[in-house]
């Protein structure tokens, strides 16, 4: 899919200086679309929007389709009276400044009266209200059901991976699912209502943001967490053993990033028969993706051709081996399915000729970081003047910011190369990035916010391999500025990455 020229900022909803420790669809999301608009930016790109995982990572979810309820405004709920703002008051909650995310607080804090207003709403909602929820529940039960069972079920028992529950339990017999919807059936509406809440409030966002001509770019990561509602529902789609654990994992080979590679965990799918069932469960995970952003980026967009295979046991990624993937085969199945492939593709890395004939041969664009183009010669594939047909950026969530990247992890050579492409800069190396980046070639050009604001390597976002300590950074509202607006406006404009007008969701929301 060829993409419209536009710009935008790089910015997960998690860093939003939103009340309560972390970021959410309320106040500070709508201020911060404000600022997209005024500086007249397109794009707005977010990660993974689903339940944290394991050590709090987007890419780690516990579902490939529900929301993250950590993401719902509490203030917007006090709007449509699920909850009574004094209660806010009472409990603690930051009131939105640029703070780290404290995940330990946030979950103690927050996660009791988010289900505290799912109680309230179930108990008076009714007219319209009732029938929203209803038609939400009746629409998304091919999902939903699954996952509040799951979810319910996970916290009953303190958290516990569902491949370590009863064995009547685990294996779903049904019996024992029935009698657990019984048992936790309160609990289990309330998880609805707040998947509810989840998806008016992003939809509303979203709508807000297509207003302004903005349009909301996600990340669907391929592979998804053992430990999650899709693998305890589709135990038979994924590589697992007569216990339930998997026999392979997924994860990358030894890299820049990592001397012993990066093992993640994932269980590896069972591609033959997901192939034999027409590709089903991706069809409705990336139809759910399209139909929740505008466009999708694809993580390890190499896995589709081959992944690294790990052996369960090891614990390092050392002794993996490349696997084929699907290829083109599922990609022509999802363009049957869609109607296109709003899609582009993160293929950075060591990447083969292969990779890129595939990704060519499907017209999906890849992605070039700007702070990846300065070391040899092969290198240069990610500089400006070779982007067209890709994503620019100057750096990514994995990376360190250009101003720490320039300061502290560059070398030499490096820094000479970037002064001899983009020149020196009074107003700072990252301006010297976006001003290079956004006169690129490529159709979009993407952000991350904390090269906007000229942050350092205390603003990055995650560190590939270590697994405490990320995911946890926030801006503060007054570091936007009038004067950060109207240059990024006047980039925009020179460039001609202007915003241009499209329709967006519809504007039928419970919370708009």
């Amino acid at each position: 899919m060829s993409f419209s020229r536009a710009a935008g900022i790089l910015l997960h909803i998690t860093s939003l200086p939103s009340r309560g420790g972390i970021g959410d669809f309320g106040p500070a999301a709508y201020r911060f679309a404000d600022f997209l608009a005024s500086a007249r930016q397109g794009l707005w790109q977010v990660l993974p929007l689903g339940p944290l995982g394991y050590g709090n990572s987007p890419y780690s979810s516990t579902s490939a389709f529900a929301g993250n309820p950590l993401l719902i405004s509490l203030e917007r709920l006090a709007d449509f009276g699920w909850i009574d703002r004094a209660k806010l008051d009472a409990a603690g909650l930051d009131s939105g400044g640029g703070s780290p995310v404290d995940y330990e607080t946030v979950f103690a804090r927050k996660l009791p009266l988010l289900f505290e207003a799912g109680r309230n709403f179930l108990r008076v909602a009714s007219g319209d209200a009732r029938r929203c929820f209803e038609a939400f529940c009746g629409e998304n039960s091919w999902w939903l059901d699954d996952f509040v069972l799951y979810d319910a079920i996970r916290a009953c028992r303190k958290l516990e991976s569902w491949y370590r529950w009863p064995r009547e339990l685990a294996h779903r017999e049904p019996e024992a699912l029935q009698k657990a919807r019984q048992d936790l059936e309160t609990d289990i509406q309330i998880r609805a209502a707040l998947q509810f809440a989840f998806y008016e409030q992003w939809r509303a966002l979203r709508q807000y943001c297509a207003e302004r001509s903005i349009r909301i770019t996600g990340d669907v990561a391929i592979f998804v967490n053992h430990d999650s509602a899709d693998v305890w529902t589709h135990p038979d789609l994924f590589r697992l053993d007569k216990n339930l654990l998997p026999e392979v994992v997924a994860g990358v080979p030894p890299d820049f990033f990592s001397k012993t590679g990066q093992r993640w965990g994932s269980p590896l799918y069972r591609w033959d028969v997901m192939k034999q069932r027409g590709y089903e469960w991706w069809i409705q995970r990336l139809r759910w993706a399209t139909q929740t952003c505008d466009y999708i980026r694809l993580d390890h967009f190499r896995g589709f051709d081959q992944f690294w295979e790990i052996p369960a046991a090891d614990e390092t990624a050392v002794n993996g081996r490349w696997v084929d993937g699907p290829r083109d085969d599922l990609f022509h199945k999802l363009r049957e399915a869609l109607g296109g492939l709003p899609f582009f593709a993160e293929d950075l890395g060591y990447i083969t000729p292969e990779v890129h004939a595939l990704r060519d041969r499907l017209q999906i664009p890849g992605m070039a970081v700007l702070q990846f183009g300065f070391g040899d010669e092969g290198a240069h594939m990610y500089l400006p003047h070779r982007s067209a047909g890709k994503v620019m950026y100057t750096g990514t969530h994995d990376n360190d910011t250009v101003v720490g990247w320039w300061t502290s992890a560059a070398r030499d050579f490096e820094r000479d190369n970037a002064e001899a492409y983009v020149g020196r800069c009074e107003d700072g190396i990252h301006w010297a990035f976006i001003r290079a980046s956004q006169s690129s070639p490529a159709a979009l050009c993407i952000v991350p916010m904390q090269d906007v604001l000229g942050l350092g390597s205390e603003a990055r976002m995650n560190i590939p391999s270590v697994n405490d300590g990320n995911w946890r950074w926030r801006f503060a509202d007054d570091q936007i500025t009038n004067d950060l607006k109207g240059k990024l406006a006047r980039l925009a404009e020179v460039t001609d990455r202007l915003p241009k007008p499209f329709a967006g969701p519809s504007s039928n929301d419970f919370f708009a």
